[in-house]
């Protein structure tokens, strides 16, 4: 599915400058390169299927994806985002296909390492509530 798959090095220069990671100290960017691995895409892969089970989420560190709801374009995401959390927190399938528009790295967080990256870090925790609770807002009819 993906191209290379590693272990994330260099982790606090690379994702100091994410807007996810806005205020994380060096230890704890280190920290999220422990948990994390590095995955690289190429344009049109799809890195989230709509219908099916997830067992990862990632955060775009560079390159940008499109955000499906049966084929219907909704949205381009791009550096410092993140996809992928809402099947590992509801234990749900996918509710969105998310497809690489550019060539893409990624940070990768299986279950374990999401739900110890969300224990250890409050402000991982909060990062993700507010996000949740945006697309929640997003999502409401009028």
């Amino acid at each position: 599915m993906f191209g290379k798959r590693c272990k994330a090095e260099n982790a606090a220069d690379r994702l100091r400058p994410l807007e996810f990671f806005e205020g994380f100290s060096d230890s704890d960017l280190a920290r999220v390169g422990e948990l994390a691995s590095d995955v690289e895409a190429e344009t049109g892969t799809v890195i989230i299927d709509q219908g099916r089970v997830g067992q990862e989420c990632y955060i775009i560190e560079a390159g940008y994806a499109g955000v499906y709801v049966a084929d219907e374009h909704i949205v381009t995401l791009g550096p410092g985002s993140m996809v992928g959390e809402m099947a590992l927190i509801d234990r749900r399938p996918r509710t969105a296909t998310v497809v690489a528009e550019s060539p893409i790295r990624l940070l990768e967080f299986d279950t374990r390492a999401f739900r110890t990256l969300l224990s250890e870090m409050p402000m991982a925790e909060e990062r993700v509530l507010t996000l949740l609770a945006d697309r929640l807002k997003a999502n409401q009819r009028p």
